[in-house]
Protein backbone atom coordinates (compact mmCIF):
# COMPACT_ATOMS: atom_id res chain seq x y z
CA UNK A 1 0.00 0.00 0.00
CA UNK A 2 1.23 3.37 -1.01
CA UNK A 3 1.59 5.43 2.04
CA UNK A 4 0.07 8.87 2.57
CA UNK A 5 2.50 11.61 0.66
CA UNK A 6 3.54 9.52 -2.39
CA UNK A 7 -0.13 9.14 -2.71
CA UNK A 8 -0.92 12.75 -2.64
CA UNK A 9 2.07 13.19 -4.88
CA UNK A 10 0.71 10.50 -7.31
CA UNK A 11 -2.89 12.52 -7.58
CA UNK A 12 -1.40 15.59 -8.46
CA UNK A 13 0.98 14.52 -11.40
CA UNK A 14 -2.64 12.80 -12.56
CA UNK A 15 -4.01 16.13 -12.07
CA UNK A 16 -1.72 18.44 -13.90
CA UNK A 17 -1.57 15.29 -16.75
CA UNK A 18 -5.24 15.73 -17.42
CA UNK A 19 -5.38 19.38 -17.05
CA UNK A 20 -2.51 19.89 -19.99
CA UNK A 21 -4.48 17.24 -21.86
CA UNK A 22 -7.34 19.64 -22.03
CA UNK A 23 -5.85 22.39 -22.53
CA UNK A 24 -5.48 24.21 -25.90
CA UNK A 25 -1.71 23.66 -27.34
CA UNK A 26 -0.83 26.65 -26.55
CA UNK A 27 -1.40 27.47 -22.87
CA UNK A 28 -0.25 23.88 -22.47
CA UNK A 29 3.39 24.87 -23.81
CA UNK A 30 3.36 28.13 -21.55
CA UNK A 31 2.71 25.82 -18.61
CA UNK A 32 5.38 23.33 -19.89
CA UNK A 33 7.63 26.62 -20.12
CA UNK A 34 6.87 27.75 -16.36
CA UNK A 35 7.12 24.42 -14.82
CA UNK A 36 9.87 23.47 -16.81
CA UNK A 37 11.66 27.05 -15.34
CA UNK A 38 10.41 25.74 -11.89
CA UNK A 39 12.06 22.96 -11.87
CA UNK A 40 15.36 23.94 -13.78
CA UNK A 41 17.27 25.83 -10.64
CA UNK A 42 16.91 22.09 -9.22
CA UNK A 43 18.33 20.48 -12.06
CA UNK A 44 21.06 22.93 -12.27
CA UNK A 45 21.93 22.69 -8.66
CA UNK A 46 21.93 19.23 -9.11
CA UNK A 47 24.54 18.99 -12.46
CA UNK A 48 26.66 21.43 -10.58
CA UNK A 49 27.03 19.77 -7.54
CA UNK A 50 28.02 16.27 -9.81
CA UNK A 51 30.25 18.46 -11.60
CA UNK A 52 31.63 19.76 -8.50
CA UNK A 53 31.96 16.53 -7.04
CA UNK A 54 33.70 15.21 -10.21
CA UNK A 55 36.22 17.86 -9.98
CA UNK A 56 37.08 17.11 -6.59
CA UNK A 57 37.89 14.15 -7.21
CA UNK A 58 39.78 15.26 -10.06
CA UNK A 59 41.89 17.22 -7.80
CA UNK A 60 42.41 14.74 -4.82
CA UNK A 61 46.54 14.26 -4.97
CA UNK A 62 47.84 10.65 -3.60
CA UNK A 63 48.77 10.46 -0.26
CA UNK A 64 52.25 9.13 -1.64
CA UNK A 65 52.45 12.39 -4.18
CA UNK A 66 52.13 14.86 -1.59
CA UNK A 67 54.34 13.03 1.13
CA UNK A 68 57.02 12.89 -1.84
CA UNK A 69 56.50 16.78 -2.12
CA UNK A 70 56.61 17.60 1.28
CA UNK A 71 59.93 15.55 1.65
CA UNK A 72 61.44 17.43 -1.49
CA UNK A 73 60.51 21.29 0.28
CA UNK A 74 61.75 19.96 3.24
CA UNK A 75 65.53 19.18 1.59
CA UNK A 76 64.84 22.73 -0.79
CA UNK A 77 64.52 24.49 2.61
CA UNK A 78 67.54 22.66 4.50
CA UNK A 79 69.83 23.43 1.14
CA UNK A 80 68.55 27.10 1.28
CA UNK A 81 69.83 27.42 5.14
CA UNK A 82 72.93 25.84 4.83
CA UNK A 83 73.08 28.67 1.51
CA UNK A 84 72.32 31.57 4.40
CA UNK A 85 74.69 29.99 6.53
CA UNK A 86 77.59 29.89 4.14
CA UNK A 87 76.92 33.30 2.78
CA UNK A 88 76.97 34.64 6.48
CA UNK A 89 80.29 33.65 6.81
CA UNK A 90 81.49 34.68 3.76
CA UNK A 91 80.25 38.05 4.48
CA UNK A 92 82.16 37.73 7.75
CA UNK A 93 85.48 36.44 6.26
CA UNK A 94 85.43 39.76 3.58
CA UNK A 95 84.99 42.07 6.54
CA UNK A 96 87.80 41.01 8.14
CA UNK A 97 89.31 41.18 5.03
CA UNK A 98 88.98 44.49 4.44
CA UNK A 99 90.18 45.64 7.82
CA UNK A 100 93.24 43.87 7.35
CA UNK A 101 94.08 44.99 4.46
CA UNK A 102 92.64 48.57 5.11
CA UNK A 103 89.76 48.92 2.68
CA UNK A 104 86.50 50.49 2.70
CA UNK A 105 83.22 48.83 2.72
CA UNK A 106 81.44 49.88 -0.43
CA UNK A 107 77.74 51.64 0.32
CA UNK A 108 74.79 52.24 -1.82
CA UNK A 109 75.40 55.38 -4.48
CA UNK A 110 73.14 58.45 -3.54
CA UNK A 111 71.72 59.55 -7.13
CA UNK A 112 70.19 62.69 -7.89
CA UNK A 113 68.14 62.75 -11.11
CA UNK A 114 67.94 65.74 -13.27
CA UNK A 115 66.86 67.34 -16.52
CA UNK A 116 69.50 67.99 -19.56
CA UNK A 117 67.98 71.56 -20.49
CA UNK A 118 70.71 72.62 -23.19
CA UNK A 119 74.22 72.18 -24.93
CA UNK A 120 77.19 74.69 -25.42
CA UNK A 121 76.36 75.52 -29.39
CA UNK A 122 80.02 76.38 -29.45
CA UNK A 123 80.93 72.58 -28.57
CA UNK A 124 78.17 70.81 -29.38
CA UNK A 125 79.32 67.27 -27.99
CA UNK A 126 81.50 68.16 -24.99
CA UNK A 127 79.25 69.78 -22.44
CA UNK A 128 75.42 69.65 -21.41
CA UNK A 129 73.82 72.30 -19.19
CA UNK A 130 71.53 70.57 -16.07
CA UNK A 131 68.31 72.16 -14.15
CA UNK A 132 70.27 71.78 -10.45
CA UNK A 133 72.75 73.37 -9.18
CA UNK A 134 74.38 74.31 -5.47
CA UNK A 135 71.08 74.87 -3.52
CA UNK A 136 70.65 71.15 -4.60
CA UNK A 137 73.56 69.89 -2.61
CA UNK A 138 75.86 69.61 -6.51
CA UNK A 139 79.27 70.75 -6.13
CA UNK A 140 82.30 70.37 -8.78
CA UNK A 141 83.42 67.15 -10.09
CA UNK A 142 80.14 64.99 -9.08
CA UNK A 143 79.77 62.16 -11.42
CA UNK A 144 76.91 62.24 -14.02
CA UNK A 145 75.63 58.70 -15.30
CA UNK A 146 72.78 57.32 -17.23
CA UNK A 147 71.63 53.47 -16.69
CA UNK A 148 73.47 52.84 -19.81
CA UNK A 149 76.59 54.46 -17.98
CA UNK A 150 79.29 56.85 -17.81
CA UNK A 151 78.38 60.27 -19.01
CA UNK A 152 81.00 62.87 -17.16
CA UNK A 153 81.41 64.62 -14.73
CA UNK A 154 80.08 68.72 -13.18
CA UNK A 155 81.99 71.29 -14.57
CA UNK A 156 80.62 74.72 -13.64
CA UNK A 157 78.27 74.40 -10.88
CA UNK A 158 75.58 77.68 -10.33
CA UNK A 159 73.15 78.02 -7.72
CA UNK A 160 69.81 76.45 -10.34
CA UNK A 161 72.12 74.94 -13.12
CA UNK A 162 75.04 73.48 -13.67
CA UNK A 163 77.61 72.29 -16.54
CA UNK A 164 78.49 69.09 -17.46
CA UNK A 165 81.52 68.04 -18.52
CA UNK A 166 81.31 65.07 -21.38
CA UNK A 167 83.49 61.73 -21.08
CA UNK A 168 85.72 62.88 -24.07
CA UNK A 169 86.27 66.59 -22.96
CA UNK A 170 89.89 67.08 -22.46
CA UNK A 171 88.71 68.60 -19.29
CA UNK A 172 87.14 64.95 -18.42
CA UNK A 173 90.10 62.30 -18.37
CA UNK A 174 88.37 58.56 -16.64
CA UNK A 175 90.86 56.10 -14.78
CA UNK A 176 89.75 52.82 -16.72
CA UNK A 177 90.27 49.44 -15.83
CA UNK A 178 89.62 46.72 -18.54
CA UNK A 179 87.70 44.18 -16.81
CA UNK A 180 88.07 40.51 -18.66
CA UNK A 181 88.48 37.39 -16.30
CA UNK A 182 91.42 37.57 -14.91
CA UNK A 183 92.69 40.70 -16.78
CA UNK A 184 92.93 43.80 -15.00
CA UNK A 185 94.73 46.70 -17.26
CA UNK A 186 94.92 49.91 -16.25
CA UNK A 187 94.52 53.09 -18.48
CA UNK A 188 93.31 56.58 -18.98
CA UNK A 189 89.81 57.23 -20.93
CA UNK A 190 91.02 60.15 -23.47
CA UNK A 191 89.31 61.73 -26.44
CA UNK A 192 89.05 60.08 -29.48
CA UNK A 193 90.60 61.03 -33.14
CA UNK A 194 87.30 59.46 -34.59
CA UNK A 195 84.43 61.45 -36.52
CA UNK A 196 82.17 59.16 -34.01
CA UNK A 197 81.56 61.22 -31.22
CA UNK A 198 81.50 57.77 -29.03
CA UNK A 199 84.37 56.17 -29.78
CA UNK A 200 87.21 57.40 -27.42
CA UNK A 201 91.29 56.48 -26.41
CA UNK A 202 91.89 54.54 -23.77
CA UNK A 203 95.54 55.43 -23.51
CA UNK A 204 98.95 54.01 -21.23
CA UNK A 205 97.49 50.73 -20.93
CA UNK A 206 100.49 47.62 -21.24
CA UNK A 207 102.51 46.54 -23.68
CA UNK A 208 101.68 42.84 -23.14
CA UNK A 209 98.10 43.89 -22.89
CA UNK A 210 95.83 40.69 -24.37
CA UNK A 211 93.51 43.26 -25.90
CA UNK A 212 90.37 42.12 -27.71
CA UNK A 213 86.96 43.26 -28.68
CA UNK A 214 83.98 43.54 -26.46
CA UNK A 215 86.14 43.30 -23.63
CA UNK A 216 84.13 45.57 -20.85
CA UNK A 217 85.39 48.77 -19.14
CA UNK A 218 84.79 50.52 -16.36
CA UNK A 219 86.03 52.94 -13.79
CA UNK A 220 89.32 51.84 -12.02
CA UNK A 221 88.68 54.49 -8.64
CA UNK A 222 92.24 55.61 -9.24
CA UNK A 223 92.56 59.35 -8.91
CA UNK A 224 89.46 59.47 -6.37
CA UNK A 225 87.35 61.68 -8.69
CA UNK A 226 85.28 58.62 -10.15
CA UNK A 227 84.20 55.71 -7.78
CA UNK A 228 85.45 52.07 -8.86
CA UNK A 229 83.02 50.00 -10.81
CA UNK A 230 80.73 52.65 -13.34
CA UNK A 231 80.52 51.23 -16.86
CA UNK A 232 82.04 53.02 -19.78
CA UNK A 233 81.90 50.82 -22.28
CA UNK A 234 83.65 48.03 -24.14
CA UNK A 235 86.78 47.60 -25.98
CA UNK A 236 86.52 47.86 -30.41
CA UNK A 237 90.12 47.23 -31.07
CA UNK A 238 93.88 48.29 -30.23
CA UNK A 239 97.31 49.14 -31.31
CA UNK A 240 100.44 49.43 -30.05
CA UNK A 241 101.26 53.56 -29.01
CA UNK A 242 104.65 55.54 -28.66
CA UNK A 243 107.02 53.41 -30.43
CA UNK A 244 105.71 50.01 -29.30
CA UNK A 245 106.18 50.64 -25.31
CA UNK A 246 102.31 50.70 -24.37
CA UNK A 247 98.75 49.58 -25.92
CA UNK A 248 95.92 51.96 -26.62
CA UNK A 249 92.71 50.91 -27.35
CA UNK A 250 89.16 52.40 -28.90
CA UNK A 251 86.43 52.29 -26.86
CA UNK A 252 82.61 52.62 -27.67
CA UNK A 253 80.91 54.16 -25.37
CA UNK A 254 78.04 52.23 -23.55
CA UNK A 255 76.46 56.02 -23.10
CA UNK A 256 74.69 57.87 -25.98
CA UNK A 257 75.82 61.00 -25.60
CA UNK A 258 73.95 62.45 -28.46
CA UNK A 259 70.27 61.62 -26.68
CA UNK A 260 70.67 63.25 -23.22
CA UNK A 261 67.55 64.11 -21.45
CA UNK A 262 67.82 63.08 -18.18
CA UNK A 263 71.05 61.97 -15.71
CA UNK A 264 72.05 60.42 -12.43
CA UNK A 265 74.07 62.97 -10.31
CA UNK A 266 76.11 60.81 -8.25
CA UNK A 267 76.27 62.83 -4.72
CA UNK A 268 79.42 61.54 -3.46
CA UNK A 269 80.26 62.38 0.79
Amino acid sequence: MLKRPRLIALTILILLVLVLVSLPSRKAAQLKLAMGGFFLPLFGLTSSLRLAGGQAADAVIPRRVLLTQIEQLQRENQSLRFRGQQADELLQENDRLRQYLGIQKQTLWKLKLVRVIGRDPANWWRSVLIDAGSRDGLRPNLPVMVNEGLVGRLGVVGLGQSQVLLVGDPGCLVASLIQDGNLRDHGMLAPGDSLDPRILNLTHLSRNSALKPGQKVVTSGLGGLFPRGIVIGEVVDSRPAEYGLSTEARVKLAANLNHLEEVWVLLLP
